[in-house]
């Protein structure tokens, strides 16, 4: 089923220009392009798309308003804007000049219902893709949007006799491992860049060119941070605490860890929360940078490690100590920000939701304008700032490059809100392997550092 999941805030006061009787597979994005009026200008002048779940519908009418410019000669199309932006750095996101194609198509073929927490999350992700879509107007792209419910009973196959599927220049989905091979097909048939957002199993990827795959395995981002993790504390005396957790997994972390160092030949002491104070107190150096490495995520046990490592350092002031993390801890930085900056904590991960930045405050407030609502804040990432990152860097590359764009280095049009891409060639496809460390350093500030 093709639908539009749109709940925008806006004014009640817009005057009707005239009627439209939605045809088959049409949007509310494409409507208001349509007709030269923004999405809140269309929403304003229909109230009951503000309703929770509400669906676009074959036949149905609704009102066209005049536009901003006050006339029904009003249509305008951002394709025919001039192609740049000056922005100032912070206020809003920000894209490059865009000098390459102009109109982009896109579909989403993803679970977007409220029936469970794979629609409520995907839901939250198509908006920020509304969003982001919204903000590449700004540089000139007009980007042609439609958007299928895709639930994991679905048949895929069925999606894909839609006549607009077959248009579209990107497709973003599936969420389904079952779905990603008849979808590849297709999108290998008619020419069109296929996006994997989230957790998929096997290895498509390595079989179609087509396939940019932004999920990373747990495998894949392990081997990258051990192999940063050498280049960056080859200096360092490492520290490996066992925090005896028999929940976590990453005792399989340290244990590959212990084993590249052992290949490097990078000295480092082993000890453990239950050691007493004086033998664990024997683990560090008095002579050199110490990083300390947990075998565990969980927060009981980072809990236990910060008070033994008070304990410390209170009794051996010369001691200088860094922390080195998990991704999960970035879950935790609102309790533990003054431990992360007081033992110069290094956290290895894909993603970083900065709630001070001015480009997360910017996605926020808009998405609260938009939607009435704020985003889920139990979820990290972000879903509907990965949503928006996804759109401008997808649509933004391909606008500017074409069928030539691979996500690689040398083609960065876009400073991500929340969530970096990266793309190397697997096989024939393309697999993200952003990384980055998140420092937060003593002297109270946090940086990036990009791999």
């Amino acid at each position: 089923m093709l639908l539009t999941l749109i709940n925008v805030a806006v004014a009640q006061n817009a005057e009707i220009r005239t009627k439209h009787k939605v045809q088959k597979s049409e949007t509310v994005f494409g409507i208001a392009k349509r007709y030269g009026v923004t999405i809140e200008e269309l929403i304003a002048a229909n109230p009951e798309m503000k309703k929770q779940g509400y669906e676009l519908k074959k036949d149905d009418t609704i009102n066209i308003p005049y536009g901003k410019k006050g006339s029904d000669k009003t249509k305008t199309s951002s394709a025919a804007q001039t192609p740049t932006v000056t922005v100032q750095q912070g206020s809003q996101p920000v894209t490059t000049t865009v000098a390459g194609k102009k109109t982009v198509k896109v579909g989403v073929m993803l679970p977007l219902h409220d029936k469970d927490g794979d629609g409520r999350r995907m839901v939250e992700y198509y908006r920020g893709l509304l969003l982001g879509c919204d903000r590449v107007k700004k540089d000139g792209i007009t980007v042609d949007m439609n958007a299928w419910n895709v639930p994991i009973d679905a048949d895929i196959t069925q999606t894909l006799q839609e006549k607009e599927a077959a248009e579209c220049d990107i497709i973003i989905g599936p969420l389904y491992t079952k779905m990603v091979k008849p979808l590849a097909d297709f999108c290998a048939k008619h020419h069109i860049m296929m996006v994997i957002p989230f957790s998929i199993s096997g290895n498509d990827v390595e079989n179609y060119s087509n396939i940019y795959q932004v999920y990373q395995t747990p495998e894949d981002f392990d081997a990258q941070t051990i192999k940063n993790f050498i280049q960056w504390f080859n200096k360092y005396h490492v520290v490996i605490i066992d925090c005896e957790d028999e929940k976590s997994t990453k005792g399989e972390f340290t244990k590959k860890l212990r084993n590249e160092m052992d290949n490097y030949a990078i000295k480092y002491s082993l000890t453990s929360l239950k050691t007493s104070d004086k033998n664990f107190a024997k683990a560090f150096s008095l002579s050199q940078q110490n990083v300390v490495v947990v075998n565990t995520e969980h927060s009981p046990s980072l809990n236990a490690t910060l008070a033994k490592l008070n304990l410390l350092t209170e009794k051996n002031a010369d001691l200088s100590i860094s922390l080195f993390g998990y991704k999960e801890w970035l879950m935790y930085t609102k309790v533990y920000l003054d431990h992360y900056f007081k033992y110069d904590a290094y956290i290895p991960t894909y993603f970083y939701y900065n709630d001070l930045s001015n480009d997360t405050k910017w996605v926020e407030r808009n998405y609260k304008k938009w939607f009435e609502k704020d985003m889920d804040a139990d979820n990290l990432p972000r879903f509907a700032l990965t949503g928006f990152d996804h759109a401008c860097f997808f649509i933004g590359g391909y606008s500017q490059f074409g069928d030539a764009f691979n996500g690689g280095k040398g083609q960065m049009t876009y400073k991500p809100v929340q969530s970096p891409l990266r793309f190397k060639v697997a096989g024939k496809g393309h697999k993200n392997v952003n990384f980055m460390f998140v420092h937060y350093k003593p002297d109270r500030t946090i940086e990036s550092v990009n791999y």
